[in-house]
């Protein structure tokens, strides 16, 4: 798969492919995206807007990974480069034992904890909090990126035009597809859009301990009006569809924990029975990633390479500026537990 090498395009660009479990179902473009869906469908969008979750001082590049409580915060190490050369192949950052201060600009993040599974995930808390933290992290830090894109990307590049609170480490950029023109389509059409928020995480860091746990625990809140949205579109006969994995992740995660906020830990996969989601937008994503495993929850593998196959025939971009798949998942079994939280809010 081809990786988008380039800022955001316009778009009227961007492509969509729609995948079921018997495989490609049809080939779409932005303009016909809200056709895909029927009135009474809803789609459950990620509000977070994206921080500068990169900061880079003398030798070494500290990438936020998320935070409970915006004082302290989990983080990798990255040694000296920028985001142009790959995350595997940088050098490897000093170590950095409790104590530890470092320096970005007049902002000081002292290491608080060196995790037992990799000494590159470290815990860190800053000289500031509140305002004073969020207008440093905005003055000094960069969006993370990646190097398959060739030009530096201003933090407009990575916001979904219904973001919100700055929780997201990375663009949730399933999100990407929605511009104005389209939720008016949607909202035109009878398809319903309710939001969650959830603390997207990265992608990688480049070290390989790390890289296999990510996605790390990450915060999330499904408002009221969310749930009593979900209950209202299935008991209407709707399907309920989530743009982006962070968002499907704070649905199921949500559901499991009878909860309107928390932290989930919750990793999709083919073994899970899906509790509220019956379809996914998404980016493209290759064999062996965690994106590409999460999709196995709605159509079985066959299917989702027989897609891949299809997407490279026909030149769709990958990764998470490039185009996108409207996958539709097995008729979702009964599910007791998202059962009961829906029916709270009856």
């Amino acid at each position: 798969m081809i990786a988008a090498a380039t800022a955001p395009r316009a778009h009227e660009a961007h492509r969509l492919l729609v995948v079921g479990p018997e495989g490609v179902r049809d080939h779409l473009a932005p303009a016909a995206f809200a056709g895909a869906f029927l009135p009474g469908d809803l789609l459950v969008v990620n509000d977070a807007a994206t921080l500068p979750a990169s900061l880079v001082g003398d030798g070494v590049e500290l990438r936020l990974l998320g935070t409970e409580d915006d004082r302290t915060w989990t983080a990798g190490l990255l040694g000296a480069g920028t985001w142009r050369t790959p995350t595997e192949e940088r050098p490897l950052p000093p170590r950095c034992p409790v104590g530890t201060q470092l320096r970005f600009g007049d902002l000081v993040a002292t290491v608080t904890r060196v995790h037992d599974a990799a000494w590159r995930l470290v815990d860190v808390v800053f000289d500031r909090t509140g305002a004073a933290l969020w207008s440093a992290l905005y003055r000094l830090g960069n969006p993370v990126q990646y190097a398959h894109v060739a030009n530096d990307l201003a933090l407009w590049d990575v916001q979904n035009v219904y973001a919100g609170r700055p929780w997201a480490l990375e663009m949730p950029s399933a999100g990407r597809i929605l511009d104005g023109a389209t939720v008016r389509a949607l909202q035109e059409r009878g398809v319903g859009i309710a939001t969650v928020t959830h603390a997207a995480g990265v992608s990688s860091v480049g070290d390989p301990v790390i890289d296999a746990m990510l996605p790390l625990p990450e915060r999330f809140e499904v408002r009221a009006e969310t749930w009593e949205a979900i209950a209202a579109a299935r008991a209407r006969g709707g399907r309920v569809v989530a743009v982006g994995t962070s968002a499907a992740r704070a649905l199921e995660g949500g559901a499991r924990a009878c909860a309107t906020s928390g932290v989930t830990a919750l990793r999709i996969g083919p073994a899970l029975r899906r509790a509220v989601i019956d379809g996914i937008v998404t980016g493209i994503h290759e064999l062996g990633t965690t994106h590409f495993e999460l999709l196995e929850a709605f159509v079985p593998r066959s299917s989702l390479l027989r897609a891949l196959e299809t997407s490279r025939a026909v030149g769709l971009l990958g990764h998470e500026l490039g185009d996108a798949w409207l996958v539709w998942g097995k008729p979702r079994p009964k599910a007791q537990v998202a059962d009961q939280r829906l029916a709270a809010w009856r």
